[in-house]
Formats: structure tokens, sequence, C-alpha cells
């Protein structure tokens, strides 16, 4: 047997239950658990809006004498979902600030209807709707002077302290408000009349928030979730190319890609086939970076058949090697040699080249 639908006063108190256990919370707000909680109060509350929708709990039709003063509080809860998605980490955040500042709407649409904006709010108001409009910045203090917006910020920070003392006043006896109907709705509109402070605090913050998220460049798609965005980092390499690996990754290199053979059994790439335990679980514990194969001496053999080291130089190099007196057509090519030298210094006496600067 199905459980009945629950009223909207005990969704309501399990919904705050919920959202004063988060409050007291001492988890990181980017926690799992800390975040399933929320996510279960934010549902919760939804849930109150839904119940308060069907049975039409408010109507443009009545005032504010109308409402039962137990029902008050249920004017607050686009308010209080608006505060919950603050706490949302992760995801879209732009997607996240439009959501709030339609909650935020709603809720000063819904005060309004009910004359609860006062005479600075409703000029407020008008200004956030102007702006809206216009696509500008909204802002508590306008645009006038330093001096007239500073009075204006001291002002309005005055005003809500002492509805937060005047509030923390009312809960202190929560038992003596449950026969005091007066009592219970001076706690109600005094709740709202913070929210509606805090409300046009928060619309502040989210246009200029608004404004810093649209100057950001847009993030670059991704073909897949859990892989980096640029084919670089995915291979461990810089924007320059360069890595700090020593031994290139077989992920990189050509042809070790994919699988090893084809439907017709044919190999697609080289492979190892080992047949002993003992090589699998010498290959389990051997070291993550790749070994020389082979010494420094016979690395240097094997660099001189090919031809990539130079002989000779330094020293040795000015030793002239004793010459062969047998070798007559090497002695007769050395005296030539020697000849036109000689021949060449007797027409070209040293400093004969330096016409320029003479000494």
């Amino acid at each position: 047997m199905e459980n009945p639908p629950k009223s909207l006063r005990e969704l309501f108190n399990e919904a705050e239950n919920l959202r004063s256990t988060l409050d007291s919370s001492t988890t990181p707000t980017n926690s799992t658990s800390f975040q399933e909680n929320l996510a279960s109060a934010i549902s919760t509350y939804e849930e109150c809006l839904r119940v308060a929708n069907r049975i039409s709990l408010f109507s443009p039709n009545e005032t504010l004498e109308d409402i039962n003063s137990s029902n008050l509080q249920y004017l607050l809860l686009n308010f209080h979902l608006a505060e919950l998605e603050q706490r949302i980490t992760g995801g879209d955040r732009r997607g996240h600030v439009e959501k709030r500042r339609g909650l935020y709407e709603k809720c000063l649409k819904l005060l309004d209807m009910y004359d609860l904006l006062g005479r600075a709010d409703a000029r407020l108001y008008e200004e956030y709707l102007d702006s809206t409009a216009a696509a500008g910045g909204f802002s508590i203090t306008g645009k006038g002077d330093a001096v007239a917006r500073r009075e204006l910020k001291i002002s309005r920070f005055k005003e809500e302290k002492e509805l937060k003392r005047k509030l923390e006043h009312l809960r202190q006896n929560p038992l003596a408000l449950q026969n005091d109907d007066d009592g219970l709705r001076d706690l109600h509109l005094t709740s709202i009349s913070l929210a509606i402070h805090q409300t046009f605090q928060q619309l502040e913050s989210l246009a200029l928030e608004s404004q810093i998220l649209a100057m950001a460049p847009p993030a670059p798609a991704r073909t897949h979730p859990d892989q980096p965005p640029d084919a670089r980092e995915r291979n461990g390499t810089g924007a320059n190319g360069y890595s700090d690996r020593l031994d290139t990754p077989l992920s990189r290199l050509n042809n070790l890609q994919g699988p090893i053979l084809s439907k017709e059994g044919k190999p697609l790439r080289p492979f190892t086939l080992l047949d002993k335990r003992t090589e699998l679980r010498q290959g389990v514990f051997r070291p993550d970076h790749s070994l020389p194969t082979m010494s420094i001496d016979e690395y240097l053999e094997e660099e001189k058949k090919r031809g990539g080291i130079i002989e000779g130089g330094g020293e040795a190099s000015g030793i002239r090697p004793e010459p062969d007196e047998d070798n007559y057509a090497k002695g007769e090519e050395e005296t030539m040699k020697a000849r036109a030298w000689d021949d060449f210094t007797e027409e070209n006496p040293k400093g004969s080249g330096n016409t320029l600067n003479r000494g």
C-alpha cells in the first residue's frame, strides 16, 4: 500500500530541517556528502513549490490580510531555493547564475503582489526591472555621487542589522508563538523583510558575476568527458611539444594502437608472446622507465661504425708524421708544395694586404 502524499507543512518542515543541517554542517561544500544533502534539500523545496502551485495557495485576487499567518512562511520558497542553489559546486556556472536570478525575481514578484515591498524597496525593484530591460548592470546604491551611495549603503546595512536583531529576539521563545497569532505574523513578516534586503544584494552580485562570465572565453568542446582537451596533454607534452619523459609513451608510437589481430587473424602491430610465468612476474616489477640496452663503450663503438665520431684534433693534430724516405712520389709532392708556398710568400710579403689600415 502506497504512502499518502505529504502535506505542504510536512514537506516544508522537512526542507527546513535539511537546510538547518546544511547550515550547521562542518563538511566542505565541495564534498560528495554535502552536495548530496544539498540536492535532497533543493528537491524538497521544489516539491513544496509544486504543492503550493497545485493547491493555488497564493492568488492575485487576495491581499496580505487574507493570508493565514502560518502560510506567510511559504512566500519565501523561491528565496530559500535560490540561497541553496548558490552552494552548488561544478556544472554550468552561467546556468546556475540565471536560475538563481529567476528564483529571486519570482520571489520579489510574489512579494510585490501583496504590497510587502516598502517604499524604498519598491523603488529599487523598479530600478532593477529597468536595468534588466536595458541589459545593464544593477546596483543597490545607484549611479549617484560617491557620498550619497555610501550613505545609502550604510543605511541599508543598519536596517538589515536591526531586522536580524528583531528576528533573533522573536525566535527566542518558539513555544509562545504557537498561541500568539500576532507574534507569529510579526516573525514571518520580519523574515520576509530581511529576505528582501538579501535578495537585492544577491541580485547586485549576480549582475556583476554575469558581466564577468560574459567576458570569459567559451570552453573548448571535448569529444570525450574524461579526455583532456589538448592532444599534447594526453601525450604528456606541453604547448611547445616538450616533455619531461625520457622514454616515449607507447601511445605516441606509430602502429601501436588498436587491436593486435584482425578478424582474419592477421597481426596488425608488433607484439611479444610470453610463455613463462616468471617473465610475466618480472614485467610487473620492472621500472616504469626504459633502461639502457648497451654500455657506453658499446654505444661509442656503434657510433664509430656509423661514422658519427670524428677522430683527430687536439694536441695530437700538430705532430707531423716522419716522412718516408723510400716514397719518392710523396717526397716530390711535398717538395712542390713547399716551392709553391715560397713563391706565394715572395709575391705577397707580410702586410701587403693591409691597404686600409697601414701601421
